[in-house]
């Protein structure tokens, strides 16, 4: 046996950790100066959903969120009981070149393995991506793992996985991506008089780039829709990742959508993750499935 890891940021549901068996190291967010832990493992879906309604509700209302990394200390702990535990590991990341995230733990496997030479090993996937593109993964191995694979086979087998797993997202303020300087001020302010809503994705190398731009929130949603239908690939092995900032209902539209074009084995519907939330802002709408590459074509 071996254990499953990632950092909250994979946006995976209180009831499939628990279901799945995965270890989450929580992001911690400052709300007006305040902590706020970004997981709560014992919350219910309705609880996660309300409780992420209040969050971009106060978003909205003008609270200040700032946001920061796992640090390499808080990784190296987690490690080190799983070593020292006689288990091995693997960690799915968030994406290098999104987060600090991944040089943190990559810092803190190297430490624990330099103190314990005992046969177990931390594999580390850079998911080059977020939220539920990470989760997704992280679930897919624990599949596996029942299943009797080692965690060397098991990150063998993942770790060309990201190279196809596929992020798109809308947002419903551009005034958020120009915080994280995704675009410019002043094109937010633009695209928000004349209702531009972008499509943006994690390219192949982990970075958040734009695909096309859209008029119009209902056009943004149905885009996403076809992107996800025109190029995913073997529908019905896969688990299809739906993450929304306080959308609640336009995510079950994009359920429903989906079901009348093509046959998928089941979806994650759930509220957008604290950290990254935070920085894509309220009424984000985001996928995440499997196609043959991350050249979407559109």
């Amino acid at each position: 046996m071996f254990q499953i890891i990632v950092d909250s940021a994979a946006n995976i549901p209180a009831e499939l950790v628990r279901q799945y068996g995965i270890r989450v190291v929580s992001f911690t967010n400052y709300v007006n100066d305040q902590p706020l832990v970004c997981f709560d493992p014992d919350l219910t879906p309705e609880q996660e959903r309300q409780k992420g309604k209040e969050y971009y509700d106060a978003i909205r209302s003008g609270i200040n969120v700032r946001t920061g990394l796992i640090s390499s200390g808080d990784f190296e702990e987690v490690f080190r009981a799983v070593i020292t535990s006689g288990e091995d590991a693997i960690y799915f990341s968030l994406s290098k070149n999104i987060s600090g995230t991944y040089n943190s733990a990559r810092i803190a496997a190297e430490t624990v393995m330099e103190h314990y030479n005992n046969g177990h090993k931390i594999f580390l996937i850079d998911s080059l991506n977020a939220s539920l593109a990470q989760g997704i993964l992280a679930i897919y191995a624990s599949e596996m793992r029942d299943q009797g694979m080692s965690a060397a086979d098991v990150a063998a087998e993942l770790k060309s996985y990201p190279a196809r797993m596929n992020g798109v997202f809308t947002v419903g303020d551009l005034k958020y991506l120009a915080q994280t300087g995704r675009v410019t001020n002043a094109a937010a302010f633009l695209g928000n008089v004349l209702s531009i809503k972008p499509i943006l994705h994690g390219n192949k190398d982990g970075f958040i780039v734009p695909v096309k731009k859209c008029r119009g929130r209902k056009s943004s949603i149905n885009t996403l829709i076809s992107l996800l239908c025109d190029n995913i690939t073997e529908p019905e092995k896969q688990i299809i990742g739906i993450a929304h900032a306080d959308a609640y209902e336009e995510s079950l539209y994009i359920m429903e959508e989906i079901q009348k074009r093509v046959h998928v084995r089941g979806f994650i519907n759930t509220s957008y993750d604290y950290c990254t939330g935070s920085h894509v802002g309220p009424d984000t709408l985001a996928l995440f499935f499997m196609a043959k590459d991350r050249e979407l074509g559109v």
